[in-house]
């Protein structure tokens, strides 16, 4: 007897990678070993020596196919097995190797959109929907399009055992959301790619294209991202590390030498009237109490988290089809600081004067507490990260929990690898 080993790796097409994928029919027990692929195909070699290599590095159950049939993610080598230069995967395994004791963990939530041939699914013909509004987490044939293929993806995710933490309707009519999260850097990046590979082979079934571009629709229409949550165990037992890293990561030209890898058309996606937050900006923003349970690790779970601590950052910026392990790469704990964060944008000549946060709720008097709940007030002020008092601060909730947490001005990334190797 056989089975079906679906082959998927990511190819050399710029700016933005693409996902390929193949078949090899494998001899029951048998583990997928190291395949061929004509590189010249897929922008990875010249057409005189074209033969390149696939190892596999992730393997799952294929939900599409089922019974003992499984989906194989590959890093792409050349013949002499040195890592093709398109494998950032490669690049990210020594460093997730070198900080592995600071434990970091990654969340990424992957908007994108749904396309019926050249529009926006849920887009009429020749025209406009109604304007934004509605459509966020939303409910309802005339405001909701394509949630059978979302389900049905979801659905898929789950039954490959992939780390997918939720779904949800986004801003603009045909915008989706998925989570996957926490896991460590090397987890969170295969499993993204294998739940894009995912969605666009469900997508298929039903006539319709899933994009990650990061502006579908030009004009007032929602972009689509992928917001990269992140700490380290320093930052889930302490502000101090987070804020040490948002410092660190925001002197010099480190902001633009980060943003610069966060995938194309993130100029479209930070510009404009319906961007996130300006490019040159960073900000702490104060949270509103979002649950009266413990915080989790990293991404935004539901009650059930893991810790008390503060919450995670949280990398706005990467356009939406960063490759995961390059985005990884760029998180490098603030070059060597046991904090870690992603790009920050510092304000010439600001000071460095800094407001800490207590300690525990227990220590503060009333009056504190009130002045602290009563006035966001600035956590930073003027820091080398360009922190906006109007959005820093400190909020108590009933479990006696202050939240901080990183808002960062994009929502997309594409190749996470290297944000995490910069981590």
């Amino acid at each position: 007897m056989t089975f079906k080993a679906e082959y998927i790796w990511i190819d050399g097409t710029e700016p933005t990678a693409k996902l390929r994928s193949k078949t090899k029919i494998l001899a029951d027990g048998a583990e997928p070993g190291i395949w061929g692929f004509d590189g010249s195909s897929t922008n990875q070699a010249e057409g005189h020596a074209s033969d390149r290599v696939l190892k596999p590095v992730f393997q799952c159950p294929d939900p599409i196919r089922g019974g003992d049939d499984i989906l194989v993610l590959c890093e792409v080598f050349h013949i002499d097995m040195t890592p093709h230069e398109s494998n950032t995967r490669a690049l990210l395994r020594p460093v997730a190797e070198q900080f592995a004791g600071q434990e970091p963990v990654f969340g990424i939530e992957q908007e994108y959109t749904f396309f019926d041939g050249q529009r926006p699914l849920g887009f009429p013909e020749g025209g406009f929907p109604a304007a934004q509004g509605g459509y966020y987490c939303g409910v309802g044939a005339d405001e909701i399009f394509g949630r059978e293929i979302v389900e049905k993806h979801l659905d898929h995710c789950l039954a490959a055992g992939l780390g997918i933490s939720g779904i949800n309707a986004e801003v603009m009519p045909g915008q989706w959301e998925f989570q996957v999260g926490p896991l460590s850097p090397l987890e969170v990046s295969d499993q993204m790619w294998v739940a894009r590979w995912l969605l666009y082979r469900t997508a298929e079934e039903f006539g319709i294209s899933a994009t990650l571009d990061p502006k579908p629709v030009k004009g007032d229409w929602n972009g689509a991202g992928a917001h990269t949550n992140f700490s380290t165990k320093a930052m889930r037992e302490g502000y101090e590390a987070i804020i040490t890293a948002c410092e660190s990561l925001g002197e010099g030209s480190k902001p633009m030498d980060h943003v610069k890898h966060y995938g194309a058309g993130i100029d479209d996606r930070l510009t404009g009237p319906a961007r996130d937050r300006p490019v040159e900006r960073v900000q702490l923003r104060r949270l509103r109490p979002r649950r009266l349970g413990p915080h989790p690790v990293a991404g935004r779970a539901g009650p059930e988290g893991v810790h008390r601590g503060p919450p995670p950052q949280r990398q706005r910026r990467p356009v939406r089809g960063d490759p995961p392990h390059r985005g990884h790469l760029l998180h490098r704990a603030g070059e060597g600081r046991p904090g870690l964060s992603l790009a920050t944008t510092a304000r010439p000549g600001a000071s460095a004067e800094r407001r800490a946060p207590p300690a525990a709720l227990g220590t503060l008097d009333g009056r504190r507490i009130k002045e602290w709940t009563r006035c966001p007030g600035r956590l930073l002020r003027g820091a080398g990260p360009c922190f906006n008092g109007s959005m820093a601060g400190y909020q108590y909730t009933t479990t006696g929990r202050c939240d901080l947490e990183p808002f960062w001005p994009s929502r997309q990334h594409h190749d996470f690898d290297r944000v995490c190797c910069r981590a």
